[in-house]
């Protein structure tokens, strides 16, 4: 049988199919270093920033794509106060959550790099009121680091935004390329669907 493609397994994986058996040996999957099941449920994916916090909506059924059920851009203008702008991504946020009940699990972007230590405070403070608004909810959240989202989505943590766009629009049968921040916010929702381990 041919090798298959990184997106092969991960469709395979999300409609609930078995890997072949050189992909997943039995040793291995004895041990439990493979998951049981697929991620079944909604995630909210998360890209936080103080200014343009991507959101999105997704949900993945056993034998179907995922599917993106809506998506936004919380945009807070610049002269905003700091604690404005924190109480606006908590409100939108919660209002993501509140309107969709069924949401499962919450997965956010990890900040890895930042220019100065007045960023890191900045985009430190605007997770956490994305943060808040799910703990409040005991919702699960989760953190992934964005070469693991590229690596997870298109099957390269060196992929450019446009290649991650354009695999996110494929993956979700979407007509039209997502805001930067929301295809952001779907990229690491995809990523914890396909990912994730119970």
């Amino acid at each position: 049988m041919a090798r298959m493609t990184a997106r092969q397994m991960w469709t395979a994986k999300i409609g609930g199919r078995s890997l072949p058996a050189a992909r997943a040996p039995a040793t291995l999957a004895g041990r439990g270093l493979f998951p049981k099941t697929a991620y079944l449920g909604i995630v909210l994916g998360i890209d936080p920033s103080l200014r343009g916090t991507g959101l999105a909506l997704v949900d993945v059924r056993p034998g179907r794509a995922p599917v993106l059920i809506r998506s936004a851009t919380v945009h807070v203008p610049a002269g905003r106060a700091m604690a404005s702008a924190l109480a606006e991504i908590h409100r939108a946020v919660s209002a993501f959550i509140e309107g969709t009940p069924a949401i499962r699990h919450v997965a956010l972007e990890q900040t890895i790099y930042v220019q100065n230590f007045r960023t890191a405070q900045i985009l430190g403070a605007a997770r956490g009121a994305a943060i808040a608004a799910a703990a409040i909810r005991d919702l699960p959240v989760f953190e992934y680091p964005p070469l693991r989202v590229k690596q997870a989505v298109t099957g390269s943590g060196r992929a450019s935004k446009e290649q991650l766009a354009r695999t996110l629009m494929a993956l979700l049968g979407h007509a039209r390329m997502l805001a930067p921040d929301e295809s952001d916010a779907a990229g690491v929702a995809l990523c914890h669907a396909f990912t994730w381990q119970p």
